[in-house]
């Protein structure tokens, strides 16, 4: 274990959480005297003034999982004990790629109380060079808006300047950081997208390929925008998953995890490094969400790392196991629905397809051998049995639901995804 330092490494840092977010996260336990974002790598160091601030932090966030933005994060010492200005200029460096801006800006808005338009938007950062594209979408965080810049130059300097501003007097307050996205798709000009390179895009979706179904599906689901990072024009259907643990996983628990965010093609585990598996996903869009939401994720004393694959797809053999036919496959029917659960691991997971005559005894015996079960709610969905089980934290419902979704309660296949739901 790393020894304390006033020092803290924070993971699982997304795209929509801001240094204000992280500040406000650790303030009450003492003053931050340095602070750096490792954009490309979702984490961040933080530098307290003082040892026994930095162990307060710890302290108090082992009992109480701390959430930025409705992101679970990860906070523990770093090996740093000091971060000096060479660390920051050199963490900036390797770490965080978009300190060398691209041109998007991921701008949130704080205390948004007038709408803010495509129209306010490009008012507001065109001063700063040729705004090209921007869309806007409503996340937990708050209304977000990605604006692609012709240059990177503009980008730099429309955050330089405008960075911490208010759009109107004394609300609208602009947090702008640099987006990690290469490009941005718009395919409908409208009030809540605008390609101004492209005036003649269609004001709506005139449904003619199964992709832009899908996009539709899932901004229908989050509240028409996707999540940061989500950018609904991938085509890489393949992940690498690695830091696994060889001694507990396979590919049908890796099923059960991957398949909430979109159907599983085939999976395969690498037998000369027993620690990587590569998932394939039924498309670019479920990829996305599956590293989007599970990046980072604990899953038997692991910590997923997980990103697209070199491959575009896996190729068929003997030991490679194929579920592009299964019906546990929870997209075949109501994608819509099912994109509207996707989230990150959490400590409560809900069970459907239960017996009619199942007891909350019966789940949780089934169920106890993977955590602390702090509570178990049994209630009737158009006469069907369903349950929410919260256990003491986000690994042991993790590992719950790799093990144990679609076995059987007394001869039903049950199945379990994660509740957002924050308390029976």
């Amino acid at each position: 274990m790393t020894e304390p330092s006033k020092v803290i490494h924070i993971r699982n840092v997304g795209h929509e959480i801001s240094e204000n977010d992280l500040l406000q996260l650790v303030q009450p336990f003492g003053v931050v005297t340095k602070l750096v974002m490792l954009r490309a790598k979702n984490q961040a160091l933080l530098q307290m003034h003082d040892l026994t601030s930095a162990v307060n932090v710890l302290q108090y966030y082992t009992s109480v999982q701390p959430s930025v933005r409705g992101r679970n994060v990860y906070i523990q010492f770093s090996s740093h004990q000091e971060l000096t200005t060479a660390d920051q200029n050199s963490q900036g460096r390797k770490g965080d790629q978009d300190s060398q801006p691209n041109r998007i800006l991921l701008v949130t808005i704080h205390h948004m109380l007038y709408p803010i338009t495509v129209e306010v938007l490009h008012q507001v950062f065109s001063p700063y060079g040729f705004v090209e594209k921007i869309v806007t979408f409503q996340k937990s965080a708050g209304f977000q808006a990605l604006i692609q810049y012709q240059s990177r130059q503009s980008a730099l300097q429309a955050r330089s300047s405008l960075q911490g501003r208010n759009i109107y007097d004394g609300c609208c307050q602009l947090d702008i950081q640099f987006s990690n996205l290469n490009e941005l798709q718009v395919n409908y000009n409208n009030e809540r997208s605008r390609d101004f390179t492209n005036p003649s895009l269609p004001t709506e979706q005139r449904g003619k390929s199964s992709q832009m179904g899908n996009a539709a599906a899932i901004a229908a689901a989050f509240s028409s925008g996707l999540p940061p990072g989500v950018t609904g024009t991938n085509d890489r259907c393949t992940l690498l998953a690695t830091n696994l643990n060889p001694d507990k996983i396979d590919e049908d628990k890796l099923f059960n995890l991957f398949s909430i965010y979109g159907n599983i093609v085939r999976i395969k585990l690498l037998r000369n490094k027993p620690d990587h598996a590569l998932v394939q996903m039924g498309d670019g869009f479920q990829a996305e969400l599956a590293v989007h939401f599970l990046k980072g994720a604990l899953l038997f004393g692991k910590r997923l790392e997980l990103n697209f694959s070199k491959y575009p797809n896996i190729t068929p053999a003997a030991d490679t196991h194929e579920y592009a036919g299964s019906s546990l496959n929870r997209f075949n029917n109501n994608a819509v629905k099912n994109y509207k659960y996707c989230c990150s691991p959490t400590k409560m997971i809900h069970l459907s397809s239960l017996p009619q005559d199942v007891s909350e005894e019966d789940i949780v015996t089934h169920l106890e051998e993977h955590g602390t079960i702090v509570n178990v709610k049994l209630f009737e969905v158009n006469g069907k049995k369903q349950a929410l089980v919260l256990f003491e934290d986000e690994e042991q419902a993790t590992e719950a639901l790799v093990c144990k979704h679609a076995n059987t309660i007394d001869r039903s296949v049950i199945r379990i995804s994660f509740s957002q739901l924050q308390s029976i």
